[in-house]
């Protein structure tokens, strides 16, 4: 059964840090393309960063670049989104994705690529 879990989300100070955990069960995340999305209230989900298979390539959005690094532990079948330099606007419900089971050598852009969702994990960023 494949299954995602998010973890890590919280309340955070403007500037502060938190580090996202994406853990993955039922397949193995190293072969396929991982994104991270997010939606805030009232607006469309977008993609905020993805790792292609075998990290051939990473995407981050233009809103978060320079803050926002996405990496992979294959030991321990888990992606991480560490977010640093947050700003109110990056508050939202944050869900990482896998193109699983289609092996994409790349990220693809919409979510229609992605099949299987986590539940989801709340960030706030205000003081």
């Amino acid at each position: 059964q494949v299954q995602l879990v998010e973890s890590g989300g919280g309340l955070v100070q403007p500037g502060g840090s938190l580090r996202l955990s994406c853990a993955a069960s039922g397949f193995a995340l190293d072969y396929y393309a991982i994104g991270w999305f997010r939606q805030a209230p009232g607006k469309e989900r977008e993609l905020v960063s993805c790792i292609s298979n075998s990290d051939a390539s990473t995407y981050y959005r233009d809103s978060v670049k320079g803050r926002f690094t996405i990496s992979r532990d294959n030991a321990k079948n888990t992606v991480y989104l560490q977010m640093n330099s947050l700003k109110p606007e990056d508050t939202a419900v944050y869900y990482c994705a896998t193109v699983f089971p289609t092996p994409y050598e790349f990220c693809p852009g919409s979510d229609r690529a992605y099949r299987y969702w986590g539940q989801g994990t709340q960030v706030t960023v205000s003081s």
